[in-house]
This record gives structure tokens, C-alpha cells and sequence, in this order.
């Protein structure tokens, strides 16, 4: 009886240990930021980009591989002609980093969803809500 009372008392001393630990530790309030940034203009206008530049691939009636493939060179290309160097990292890590900031990724994705809903009402010519495509 002994020995069954030992092997289930360790992993429940282990856990009660990894328990204290962690709790122990916490999560730093302010993240620091990468050593490249973007600023929060910058990537809204990136985002806002690249969604209509998904919009127009998911638009083309591609297949879902050549639509990928579309969109990825596209995106490379954009991301070049708006000097974004290494484009995958700066862009993932200036996503990231405001991502962890909730606050921060809710101000960037209100002003992406505005300027987006500002491009449909001035393409249906001043009615918000009409759809903007002509099939």
C-alpha cells in the first residue's frame, strides 16, 4: 500500500511544484517591441491592401492553388513597392507585436474596417452596403 500511495503522491507533489512556479512568474504588462516596427499608419495601410488584394484573388475564380500563388507574388510585390524590407518578418513581427497589445490591434483593425467600408460607399457611389461588384 505504500509503494501505490508513493507513485500517486509524486506526480500530484510535481504538479502541486509546477503549479508554484508558474504562478510565480508573470507575463510583463508592456511587451517590447521588435527592433523593426512598423508604425501603426503604416500597417493599417498594408492591411487595407492586402485585403483587397485578397478580395480580388478570391474574385478571380481561380483555382485554389494558382489563386495562392497569385496572391503570394502580389503581396511580395506590394510589400516591395511600399519599402518593406524583409517583408515576411517586419510585417509578421509588427503584426505580432501589436497583436499582443489588444488594444492596439483593436485601433489598427477599426481604422482598416473604416477605410475599407469609406472604399464600397465611395465606389457605390455614396451607398454604403450595395455590393461593389458587376457580374
Amino acid at each position: 500500500m505504500k509503494d501505490t500511495c508513493s507513485a500517486i503522491g509524486r506526480p500530484l507533489l510535481l504538479a502541486g511544484l509546477l503549479l508554484a512556479t508558474l504562478s510565480g512568474c508573470s507575463i510583463p504588462e508592456e511587451v517590447k517591441p521588435p527592433a523593426q516596427l512598423l508604425p501603426k499608419e503604416k500597417l493599417v495601410s498594408l492591411l487595407v491592401q492586402l485585403h483587397l488584394l485578397e478580395a480580388r484573388v478570391e474574385a478571380s475564380r481561380l483555382s485554389p492553388d494558382s489563386a495562392r500563388a497569385l496572391f503570394q507574388a502580389q503581396k511580395k510585390e506590394l510589400l516591395w513597392k511600399n519599402n518593406v524590407s524583409a517583408p515576411d518578418s517586419l510585417l509578421e513581427h509588427s503584426y505580432r507585436y501589436y497583436a499582443v497589445n489588444n488594444k492596439d490591434m483593436d485601433e489598427i483593425y477599426k481604422a482598416v474596417v473604416d477605410s475599407l467600408q469609406l472604399r464600397e460607399t465611395q465606389l457605390n457611389g455614396g451607398k454604403p452596403g450595395e455590393p461593389t461588384h458587376n457580374w
